[in-house]
């Protein structure tokens, strides 16, 4: 059977019950209900029970289930219900959010993709690309990504790029017309692929293939089988669950065996084991750690960053450099007519005017020879042209009444190679060819120019003058296009030899302005210390002249093309990368090498991109960012972040939250480890002194769980302080568990220690055991909720206070309340193994419980005061 490149027109038409005046409305729905959208589906995912079941592969839940198995053997069945639930609990907790991460996935489908310009009911309309289907008339100009597989049926010097498929960085030609023999994928020039992009020409294409169906649906297959990285958090935490792990078996081992001999009996024994292994263990810690990170994607997404994988949350703190895209990224992805040159003057758009004939032809010229569209306000087209179809409209001049009175006859579209477009017009009753493309091209082609004093004869001295001024606008970062034309007989047909003794017009400059909080965002960038670079697929002089406007290019920085990064050896891009600012005119494959360069030097890299070859890039990076309005299905699945804006801004408001997130999830931990800390220095005092078991294991459940969860809670809300962004990216090396932040949770968990133990003391002398580990219990409940106000930063109370973080406060209440309810409500009390307690011992907890908050405050006071 014939491929589609090999058939005739008639018969692809035929095969796909279409026409070349496009489908009905009804047909076209019915097909998509057939066909399905068009888009890539994802990998196999794995199922809710699968997930569920991932959740007891932690080493601390295997401890954890031994412990629920030995309370049970001592007969403890409270214990051991408790234990059991709260596994459960937890695993239920992450599989919930792993699921709720994979509907915030299929979320990201409903963010605006690419639109495509189709035939349907006879006429030409926008639908999104989702919807076009097999059969579809697609209508392609330069600058449109093709969104379907198809076959070209008009060819108007079409030009195609299609590396992301081939690997060829230079552009297609394509051409009309059936293949004979068997070609590979490279050589189908009558065929355009979902995914490649229209650089030049136009083109009728009958699309033959969607969705996965298309060959870039099996690049999507292969990137969705890609093994994903562990952030340095990820590697932090599994470091520290093995060693802690490690740690409390063999200090179980040692207190099991110290209990065997002193003679206590063996269930006894296991019992002050498996409080202390309790006591060790925080068993909310992936629970808040994952509530944490969750929080900062909401609010990242509040701020247009949408976080694809929860994981990558924490990443951006580390981030060093971003390679972001200038198009649409640090610029407003919409060309600007800024200044015109006509009659050696220099004209803003609103200047024009209508009656001046030198005027009118240039703006006949822009409307004219120009196949974009303003509809509803939007652009449709080549965003160049458009741009050209608003400075007429500046003044008041609709295109489309110039169009509906003058009728295109001929037209030779854009073309690569002779760098022109040509149109064939009546204007005011007479032949006309009008004329658009590069300077140096249209000049070359000149021999009269138009004044305001008439047509006269073109000298060197007006062509220095032209290219002096085009020069000027060039180093601006301006892009400038030429205008001519001439007249010509009745009988003329337009062809290439027509486009020579042109009367020259003027210049038009325009501009893709930078956005206004480029400059600013780059600011604080580079004051986080994190190193912005410009890489895109613009002339250097541009590129640099916009990067310059914004703060990324400085005196002394380098800008390269990559023509001049393919010359380089490894070692010579190594050695001179850290001064480049700029790579412009680039291709997929430099894109990996300047971020392979990068990390070799140790960085994290943030990589922005669009377009399918991309996807590569954004993969390789440590966090790649799509963009969400013009980015492909291929860009998006790639990547770890998605900007519904586009902007260069938001990425480093998504930093700042990363920072903010890890700082949170930090100061949470030291919280849950100091409480720890404070009931295995209990457990240990009590072992080595030969008195009884300080808490039940249900005791420190509660602790870690109900109590501890809520202040840790709060901890991960704390808003980002003023200056995080002043400070230098974090090392992405360095462990959580360094040697002062283990030395302040040691401190801090003894502290919180010597209290409980006082009031263990008080109450083995007044009451019995019994009582005793009801106020060890109390005391170290109500220490602990205290200790999560020292935690939230490192600075004291009175200098952050409760505005910014009300749920620090109902944390508080909300403990204390749990806490009261368990020591006063009888049922609840047979439950939890807790003992009543008089006025006089409920005093002494609350006194005892606030010591270790009031000496941390007054320490954290004291530095203030000192800095």
């Amino acid at each position: 059977m014939n491929e589609w490149y090999q058939k005739s027109e008639n018969e692809i038409l035929k095969e796909l019950h279409t026409q070349k005046e496009g489908l009905s409305s009804g047909k076209a729905s019915a097909l998509l209900q057939e066909k399905g959208e068009n888009i890539l589906e994802e990998g196999k995912k794995k199922s809710t029970i699968e997930v569920f079941a991932e959740q007891f592969k932690d080493l601390l839940v295997v401890i954890l289930i031994a412990a629920a198995v030995i309370s049970m053997l001592s007969g403890n069945v409270e214990s051991t219900i408790v234990i059991m639930a709260v596994i459960i609990l937890n695993a239920v907790l992450g599989t919930v959010q792993h699921e709720k991460a994979q509907k915030s996935l299929a979320s990201l489908k409903s963010l605006s993709s690419p639109n495509a310009r189709v035939m349907r009911d006879g006429q030409k309309t926008e639908v999104a690309s989702r919807e076009v289907v097999p059969g579809d008339i697609l209508m392609l100009e330069a600058g449109d990504m093709v969104v379907a597989d198809g076959r070209i049926l008009n060819n108007y010097s079409l030009q195609v790029n299609e590396s992301s498929l081939t690997g060829e960085s230079t552009n297609v030609d394509k051409e009309d017309g059936a293949l004979e023999l068997s070609v590979p994928l490279a050589d189908r020039t009558n065929m355009v692929y979902s995914g490649s992009l229209v650089t030049y020409g136009r083109a009728v294409v009958v699309v033959t293939d969607t969705g996965m169906n298309t060959e870039i649906g099996k690049i999507a297959s292969l990137m969705n089988a890609t093994k994903e990285k562990k952030t340095p958090l990820q590697i932090s935490l599994d470091q520290f669950s093995s060693r802690l792990a490690m740690v409390i078996m063999v200090i179980c081992a040692a207190v099991f065996l110290l209990s065997l001999y002193r003679k206590m009996p063996l269930l006894d024994s296991m019992m002050f084991a498996v409080a202390l292994a309790v006591a060790a263990i925080p068993e909310a810690l992936s629970s808040i750690v994952t509530i944490v990170q969750a929080m900062g994607t909401q609010r990242m997404a509040k701020e247009n960053a949408i976080i694809k994988e929860l994981k990558a949350v924490e990443s951006l703190g580390c981030v060093s450099v971003i390679c972001s895209d200038k198009t649409g990224t640090l610029t407003q992805n919409k060309m600007t007519v800024q200044e015109i040159y006509l009659d050696d003057q220099i004209f803003k758009p609103e200047e024009l005017e209508l009656t001046n004939q030198l005027h009118r032809y240039l703006l006949y010229d822009a409307v004219l020879t120009n196949d974009s569209t303003i509809a509803d306000g939007k652009g449709i087209g080549d965003p160049t042209e458009y741009a050209l179809l608003e400075m007429a409209g500046k003044i008041s001049v609709s295109h489309n009444t110039i169009r509906d009175l003058m009728h295109r006859l001929e037209e030779l579209p854009f073309d690569s190679d002779r760098k022109l477009m040509s149109t064939k017009y009546k204007l005011h009753g007479v032949p006309t060819i009008l004329t658009k493309g590069a300077v140096d091209v249209l000049l070359d082609r000149t021999i009269s120019i138009r004044t305001s004093q008439g047509i006269r004869d073109l000298t060197e001295a007006d062509k220095e003058a032209i290219l002096k001024q085009n020069q000027l606008f060039s180093e601006n970062g301006l892009r400038v296009l030429a205008f001519g034309y001439k007249e010509v007989e009745e009988s003329h047909v337009l062809s290439l030899h027509s486009e020579n003794n042109f009367i020259f017009l003027g210049l038009v400059s325009m501009v893709d302005p930078p956005r206004e909080e480029s400059k600013a965002a780059v600011a604080d960038a580079k004051n986080a210390g994190i190193r912005p670079v410009m890489i895109t697929g613009d002339h250097k002089i541009t590129a640099t002249a916009i990067a310059r406007q914004i703060g990324i290019y400085e005196e002394g920085d380098l800008a390269v093309t990559g023509a001049e990064l393919d010359g380089m050896t490894d070692e010579e891009l190594d050695e001179k990368i850290v001064n480049i600012s700029v790579f412009a005119r680039v291709s997929p494959e430099n894109k990996i090498r300047i971020v392979d360069a990068w990390q070799r030097r140790g960085n994290i890299v943030s990589m922005t991109g669009d377009g399918v070859n991309d996807a590569p890039a954004l993969k390789k990076a440590d966090i790649g960012v799509a963009m969400g309005i013009t980015g492909t299905e291929v860009s998006k699945d790639a990547a770890s972040m998605i900007l519904s804006d586009d902007n260069f801004a938001t990425i480093i408001k998504a930093v700042a939250n990363g920072r903010n997130v890890y700082r949170n999830i930090k100061n949470a931990i030291q919280f849950l480890l100091s409480g720890n800390m404070a009931g295995i220095f209990s457990v240990l005092y009590t072992s080595i002194m030969g008195l009884p078991i300080p808490f039940a294991p249900v005791h420190l459940l509660f602790i870690n769980l109900l109590t501890d969860s809520l202040p840790a809670i709060a901890i991960g809300m704390e808003p980002a302080e003023h200056g995080l962004l002043s400070q230098k990216p974090r090392d992405p090396k360095e462990s959580i568990l360094t040697k002062d932040f283990m030395t302040k949770v040691m401190l801090q968990g003894a502290l919180i220690s010597v209290c409980t133990m006082i009031a263990f003391q008080l109450g083995l002398r007044q009451s019995g055991a019994a009582v005793a580990s009801t106020m060890a219990f109390a005391t170290l409940t109500l220490a602990r909720l205290f200790h999560g106000f020292n935690c939230r930063s490192s600075h004291s109370i009175f200098r952050l206070g409760f505005k910014g973080n009300w749920y620090s406060l109902g944390a508080f209440v909300s403990g204390f309340a749990l806490l009261s309810v368990v020591l006063f409500v009888p049922v609840m009390g047979k439950l939890f193994s807790v003992s009543p307690l008089s006025g006089f011992q409920v005093g002494i907890v609350y006194g005892l419980a606030i010591i270790p908050t009031v000496v941390i405050q007054l320490t954290k006071v004291m530095r203030e005061i000192v800095k």
